[in-house]
C-alpha cells in the first residue's frame, strides 16, 4: 500500500552526486510517472538507486571513476494546492500508468489524465521489474491492456514487494520539498 505524503514526511532520492535544488529539465522522460523529480520513503531503495545511478553515471561517461552514490533528503512540507494521484497498489491503473510513461502511443487516455497532477505516487517498477514490464509491452502475455496480459504481468512483478515512489512533476511540488542532507553510500 502507498501511502498519501504527509507534511514532514522524510523522502530520499539516490543519485551519482548531491541533489539540494532539483530541476524538472534536467529530470529523464520515460519514467513510471513520467519527467519529474522521483523520490521514496525507502531509504534501502534510495540507497540501492545511487548505486546503480552511480554505475550508469559511470559506464555513460558522465563522471570518471567513482566509487560511492549519494542520497539526498528532503522534508515535505505539505499537500496545499498541489493535485496529487496516488496508486495505492500495483493494479491494472497503475501498470497502464507506468506503460503510458515508458511507451509512445498507448494508453494516451492515461498520460491526459496523468498531466493535470503535481504528483504522482505509486508502487516503483525498478531495474528488477524491467524485464516484465517490457516483456508486457512487447505483448508477449497477449494484447496490451487486456485483462489477461494485466493480470500477467502483475502476478509476476510480485507487487507486495515493491517500494514505493513520488514523481514530483511541477515547480509548485518542488516548492514543498525542502532539503535535508545528504550521505555518500559507498560501493
Amino acid at each position: 500500500m502507498v501511502d498519501v505524503l504527509k507534511d514532514g514526511d522524510i523522502l530520499y532520492h539516490g543519485s551519482f552526486c548531491e541533489v539540494q535544488s532539483p530541476d524538472l529539465r534536467k529530470c529523464a522522460r520515460y519514467k513510471d510517472f513520467g519527467q519529474g523529480f522521483y523520490l521514496t520513503t525507502d531509504k534501502k531503495q534510495a540507497e540501492s538507486f545511487a548505486k546503480i545511478s552511480t554505475q550508469k553515471a559511470v559506464e555513460n561517461g558522465v563522471v570518471a571513476s567513482q566509487r560511492y552514490g549519494v542520497v539526498s533528503m528532503f522534508r515535505y512540507n505539505g499537500n496545499a494546492n498541489l493535485n496529487i494521484k496516488i496508486y495505492e497498489t500495483a493494479d491494472s491503473t497503475w501498470l497502464h500508468c507506468v506503460v503510458a510513461h515508458r511507451k509512445k502511443g498507448v494508453f494516451g487516455d492515461v498520460l491526459e489524465d496523468c498531466s493535470k497532477y503535481d504528483v504522482i505516487g505509486g508502487k516503483i517498477a525498478n531495474d528488477a521489474t524491467n524485464s516484465t514490464i517490457v516483456t508486457y509491452m512487447a505483448s508477449a502475455f497477449g494484447e496490451v491492456g487486456s485483462t489477461s496480459a494485466d493480470d500477467i504481468c502483475i502476478r509476476l512483478l510480485l507487487p507486495e514487494r515493491l517500494k514505493d515512489q513520488y514523481c514530483f512533476k511541477s515547480v509548485a511540488a518542488l516548492n514543498k520539498l525542502s532539503f535535508v542532507g545528504s550521505e555518500r553510500i559507498w560501493m
